[in-house]
């Protein structure tokens, strides 16, 4: 996937959700995009479903997740192993 340069789609507004990256002109936040594509939902779908959103709109909501993701600061932290836990 190549990530688009221009992220001119994507707002931050403080007022508006938390401050979560939304689509310009709309209240429909990356993470619920990214909710949607996890429940099995299309472009095509999420398209359909949102009429208002354009193919551009969903491809740099992606940028934006990669781009997040590159730029992510990783913490050591221990990790508990659920599958091994005894105390439940």
């Amino acid at each position: 996937m190549t990530v688009t340069k221009s992220l001119d789609r994507i707002v931050i507004d403080p007022s508006s959700l938390s401050g979560k990256p939304c689509i310009r002109g709309t209240r429909i936040s990356v993470e619920f995009l990214l909710e949607l594509f996890a429940s099995g939902a299309s472009k095509e779908d999420i398209l359909r479903a949102y009429p208002q959103l354009e193919p551009e709109d969903i491809e740099q909501a992606l940028s934006y997740v990669v781009f997040s993701i590159r730029n992510e600061t990783i913490w050591d932290v221990p990790v508990k192993s659920v599958a091994n836990d005894d105390s439940n």
